[in-house]
């Protein structure tokens, strides 16, 4: 991630392959412009799916039970939505999350630090710089949700077997990709 001088910019400029499941995939539908038809993007809500560009599928689905089998992903996307879940559904998504993606597969997180966000709300804004185009942004909640950081949400995922790869971050924000243990021979 870099800082620009008007806010936060994250550039989506990894050139994944397979496919991808984007939790919370709905309102700017930031990995679906960026990938297209290799996504598939679940959302709690339709009309947060609704609000999304065309180009790739869209489902309304709870990312605490997903309706896949194991082994489907290749990838596993969390785009600014962990932010929108308590401790206890972030935990359950990270884990369904994980039982999806295939082995070898990788899980991408992008997020942000949030001291608090009660009772005044938490918002940051963003410029998304894709291949084509350029998205000013803001994400913003009203939540009891506290002391969200990289720190907190990386056992979430370790615990779910998922090895770290890489991480980055900067000016309250954080990048994280972790892999699933390749199959035994």
């Amino acid at each position: 991630m870099e800082t620009s001088t008007n806010g936060r910019t994250i550039r989506l400029q990894e050139n994944l392959q397979g496919r991808i499941l984007d939790v919370g995939g709905g309102g700017e539908g930031m990995i679906g412009r960026r990938y297209g038809s290799q996504v598939l993007a679940i959302d709690l809500r339709q009309e947060e799916l609704d609000e999304a560009p065309d180009g790739f599928e869209k489902q309304v689905m709870d990312a605490c039970d997903l309706a896949f089998e194991a082994e489907q992903f290749d990838h596993v996307t969390f785009f600014y939505s962990l932010m929108y879940m308590d401790v206890r559904t972030q935990k359950q998504a990270l884990a369904e999350a994980a039982r999806v993606l295939k082995p070898g597969g990788r899980l991408h997180l992008w997020d942000c630090d949030i001291p608090q966000a009660y009772p005044e709300p938490f918002v940051v804004d963003l410029e998304v710089i894709l291949p084509t185009e350029r998205i000013h942004t803001s994400y913003g909640i009203v939540s009891l949700l506290s002391n969200h950081t990289a720190d907190s949400v990386r056992p979430f995922c370790t615990d779910c077997g998922l090895i770290p790869e890489t991480e980055t971050s900067g000016d309250g924000q954080f990048a994280m990709v972790f892999q699933k243990a390749k199959a035994q021979k």
